[in-house]
């Protein structure tokens, strides 16, 4: 647990926690029932809105039976998260922000690395927490917070990842910038938020929905592989269908927020230059001219658009002085995501060069990040 604690603050005022979960600067106490720090403060009606939302329904749920095996087989069948999973070094601090029942932080917990995934539903981490122990997994650590009040430590993080979770909170605008603070200068920012063209099939099969009092859904591809596992199945019909919280946003958009935190723009996942096959999701995409960003946005309609519309933007944290960071000039000791993980007993011919290697590309993001993993 130490190693996590490091990574951890008071949520009330950034202060250290001791081992007994007491903050060493306003002398808050705090609890980890069942092995889960809970750092959440109360929060506003309508983020309270959401918290129950989830504790009702986990989401996304694991299938009957499923193991750390065939949970990275799934992961393997997706273009992004093996990419995902190649950029980041092997000795990363990773945090996932709104981790839901923690499927994306147990594929990321290998070789070396610190995963520290956090949500305000406990029942969703308890299920994380679990499935962690079951797979034999101790280098993720769950924990109960609020991104409006954080129990996370500033500047502590190589990797900020959040998908599908900004798009839920009152002002996302907001909620990143907080996000952002948590990467260290340099550190790598990857956000996936609901796109406002790519959502748009989603916006018309909930209206048929509604219509037929939710008696009937249509042309939903993720409902029909569900059609065996009625909880996941509920899950994924609330979270799509039945949210009571739910934004949409263009790339111009997430860029501003981007610009707006120090943030230094690189690319999206599906890339938004057109013919553009992302071989390093945390390298510089090769353009990025608007009106080409603008076509790319009007093709997810037809690629994101089955299966949720949501895209991934990726960024690094500019340095303290505000100037942004190349990779190339990060001292060797802290150029932590630049370097592929390696697994036991594999050699770098086995993991290839997260520059030159190619994936397959992926049609649909929404596939891996909403399906394959999950």
């Amino acid at each position: 647990m130490d190693r996590f604690r490091e990574l951890l603050a008071c949520p009330a005022c950034g202060g250290t926690l001791s081992v007994d979960w007491s903050c060493g600067g306003c002398h808050a106490r705090f609890e980890a029932p069942d092995g889960i720090p809970n750092l959440r403060l109360p929060s506003d009606a309508r983020t309270e809105t959401v918290r129950r939302f989830y504790e009702r329904a986990p989401f996304p749920g694991y299938p009957p039976r499923d193991t750390l095996q065939t949970l990275r087989l799934r992961a393997g069948r997706s273009g992004f998260a093996p990419l995902l999973d190649r950029a980041i070094a092997g000795d990363a601090r990773v945090v996932e922000i709104g981790c839901g029942t923690g499927q994306m932080c147990l594929y990321l917990a290998r070789v070396e690395r610190v995963v520290v995934g956090v949500d305000l539903a406990r029942a969703s981490l308890l299920l994380g927490a679990s499935a962690a122990q079951r797979f034999g997994l101790d280098r993720v650590q769950f924990v109960e917070t609020d991104l409006q009040q954080s129990g996370l430590r500033a500047g502590a993080f190589d990797v900020v990842y959040s998908a599908g979770v900004l798009h839920h909170t009152p002002s996302p605008r907001a909620s990143f910038a907080r996000l952002a603070q948590l990467a260290r200068p340099g550190g790598l920012i990857v956000v996936g938020v609901y796109n406002a063209f790519a959502r748009l099939p989603s916006r018309v099969r909930r209206l048929l929905v509604r219509l037929s009092g939710f008696r009937r859904v249509t042309f939903d591809p993720v409902l029909s592989d569900r059609r065996h596992d009625e909880a996941r199945r509920t899950a994924w019909l609330r979270d799509q269908y039945q949210h009571p919280e739910e934004h949409r946003h263009t790339l111009a958009e997430v860029q501003r927020w981007f610009a707006e935190n120090g943030v230094e723009y690189l690319r999206t996942y599906p890339s938004a230059v057109l013919d553009d096959e992302p071989d390093d999701l945390f390298t510089r995409a090769a353009d990025n001219w608007r009106l080409e960003g603008w076509l790319a946005q009007l093709g997810w309609m037809r690629t994101l658009g089955r299966e949720g519309g949501l895209f991934f933007t990726i960024g690094r944290r500019g340095s303290a002085t505000g100037i942004p960071v190349a990779v190339s000039a990060l001292p060797a000791a802290r150029h932590r995501t630049c370097r592929p993980a390696i697994a036991p007993g594999a050699s770098q011919a086995d993991v290839g060069c997260p520059v030159t290697s190619r994936l397959p590309r992926c049609e649909s993001l929404s596939r891996l990040a909403m399906r394959s993993i999950l």
